[in-house]
């Protein structure tokens, strides 16, 4: 079972959507060499967001490639017809869409029972209060500063007050839940979100379009240094 100690912590998880997957094994061996504490690995289904992307099979070669954590965050309607699958293949955390998850307590608990750790992830325009009554039970609490479905958009700066909001809320029911930020994180938008209570940071062409990951992700860390 996963820890849910997460909290205190800046973690930094590199979007594979972003990774060049004819060099699959060297990216991700460059983003281990820079730190990376998480691997970010984003599926879409076309449905619930306009694109699609990865499944069970990349799952389980970046499993075979690296040791890391694997983060997995569900863009999809059902998400609960992928749990088995995904937990099989070794994905380490599994984040969820309050909009597609109208039974979230239930699905947060087979996430557990496959022994995941259990995320619930909103989009921009989700108010907090979707996930005010299952706080206590998540491992990980995803808030989304992009509208999901494609990698490389700008951040919306509104984020940063529900990021504010969601780390009183994780504060207030005394939970260890990772807080976590995906869309737009760079040199530029990181700083900020750690000072308004986020601690682990997917970062997809921030990274990975850099000239060197290894060093982006060791720059990217040290931009919260000062608030460790």
């Amino acid at each position: 079972m996963v820890s849910r100690a997460f909290a205190k912590k800046v973690r930094i998880a590199p979007s594979l959507l972003a990774a060049d997957f004819a060099r699959l094994k060297d990216q991700i061996a460059q983003v281990e060499e820079g730190g990376a504490d998480w691997l970010h690995v984003d599926v879409m289904d076309g449905v619930f967001v306009p694109n699609l992307s990865f499944g069970t099979k990349v799952i389980e070669t970046c499993r075979s490639i690296s040791k890391l954590p694997l983060d997995v965050h569900l863009m999809v309607v059902e998400p609960e017809k992928y749990f088995d699958a995904f937990a099989k293949a070794g994905a380490s955390v599994m984040t969820i869409h309050v909009e597609t998850a109208p039974h979230l307590h239930r699905q947060l608990m087979r996430i557990k029972e496959l022994g995941c750790a259990a995320g619930a992830v909103m989009n921009p325009g989700t108010p907090l209060d979707s996930v005010r009554e299952v706080a206590t039970d998540l491992d990980l609490l995803l808030i989304m500063s992009v509208n999901p479905g494609f990698g490389g958009q700008a951040f919306i700066p509104e984020a940063l007050g529900k990021i504010r909001r969601a780390r009183a809320l994780l504060d207030a029911v005394g939970s260890s839940a990772a807080l976590e930020v995906d869309g737009g994180i760079s040199r530029e938008t990181i700083n900020a979100c750690w000072r308004a209570g986020a601690d682990t940071f997917v970062a997809g062409n921030g990274v990975f379009g850099a000239r060197d990951p290894a060093a982006e992700i060791r720059a990217l860390r040290a931009l919260c240094a000062e608030m460790v």
